[in-house]
C-alpha cells in the first residue's frame, strides 16, 4: 500500500463548508491541512473506546440543563455506581439554567465507555465531551 497522498471527496452542507472555510481562513490553514487535523483528532478522541482492557484516564465534560427534572440526582447516582473510576468531580454554575460537570476518571476503557454511555443518553444533557489518554 502506498503512503502517498490520496484525494477523496466528501459531501457537506453549503452552510457547513462556508463556516469551515471562514474559520480555516482565520487560522491560515488550507482545507487539506484542516481536514487532516480534524481526522487525527477524531481518531485520537475515539480510538481508546475499541481497546478492551486498556487503562485510560481523562475527563468527562458535561454541559446540562439543571432545571431538567431529577437530572442532578441521576448524575449523582451514576457517579456513585462508577465511584471506582471517578477521581474527582467539579460542578460549575454557568448561568441561571446551565451547569457544567467535569468528572475526572481513571480505569478500564470499557467501564469508562459504559459510564459515558449512561450519562450521554439522559434528557437535559446538552453536550458531553471527553478528553482521554491511554496509559
Amino acid at each position: 500500500m502506498s503512503k502517498g497522498v490520496v484525494r477523496f471527496s466528501a459531501s457537506v452542507s453549503r452552510d457547513l463548508l462556508t463556516a469551515f472555510d471562514r474559520f480555516i481562513k482565520d487560522l491560515n490553514y488550507s482545507r487539506s491541512r484542516a481536514v487532516q487535523e480534524a481526522m487525527r483528532m477524531f481518531i485520537d478522541e475515539h480510538a481508546w473506546k475499541h481497546r478492551e482492557g486498556e487503562i485510560v484516564f481523562g475527563t468527562l465534560n458535561i454541559l446540562y440543563d439543571h432545571e431538567t427534572r431529577e437530572l442532578e440526582e441521576t448524575l449523582t447516582d451514576i457517579q456513585h455506581v462508577y465511584r471506582e473510576l471517578i477521581i474527582s468531580a467539579l460542578h460549575i454554575h454557568v448561568d441561571e439554567r446551565n451547569c457544567m460537570l467535569i468528572i475526572s476518571v481513571k480505569g478500564e476503557s470499557s467501564r469508562i465507555k459504559k459510564l459515558i454511555d449512561e450519562v450521554a443518553g439522559r434528557k437535559g444533557i446538552k453536550q458531553l465531551k471527553t478528553v482521554t489518554f491511554a496509559i
